[in-house]
């Protein structure tokens, strides 16, 4: 079993209020028109009309060569994490990258691979049958962006 893990609330509402993102910036404001702006938190599309934050986030825990940064979408209202055994919302384009990290939140190689998004349950599930992947990332196939990362149920 696998869970969806969204960026943690306190995380979230330190952007929300407008603490600096991982490039010490604060979180740019503009309107979401209703198409592809995928919130990190709720794990869903923020809705056409309603504020959205754009930002840099890092999800690792501490600076190091495999810590990616890069941008990320979030409602710029506070919002309820989302998350689950089912497949979010945000995850409506046809195909992400799926990733395996260690406990070390380093690359475990020969684990990354485009997943067609129906597969991504399947996928996370055999990735994390390995003792050495502690969870893993889904990324754009297109761009790279952070999505959500996958944890053990």
């Amino acid at each position: 079993m696998i869970r969806f893990t969204p960026i943690p609330t306190k995380t979230v509402r330190a952007y929300q209020a407008g603490g600096p993102d991982a490039n010490g910036q604060v979180p740019e404001r503009r309107l979401s028109d209703g198409d592809g702006y995928p919130c990190r938190h709720c794990l869903r599309m923020i809705p056409q009309g309603k504020e959205v934050l754009v930002l840099a986030h890092r999800p690792f825990p501490a600076l190091q060569p495999y810590a990616e940064l890069g941008p990320i979408f979030l409602c710029a209202a506070p919002c309820e994490a989302g998350g689950g055994e089912g497949l979010p919302e945000i995850l409506a384009s046809p195909e992400y990258i799926l990733r395996g990290y260690g406990t070390n939140d380093r690359i475990v190689y020969g684990t990354g691979g485009v997943i067609a998004t129906p597969g991504i349950a399947t996928r996370a599930e055999v990735l994390l049958t390995d003792p050495a992947i502690a969870y893993v990332h889904v990324r754009s196939a297109r761009n790279n962006c952070y999505q959500v990362r996958i944890d053990r149920a």
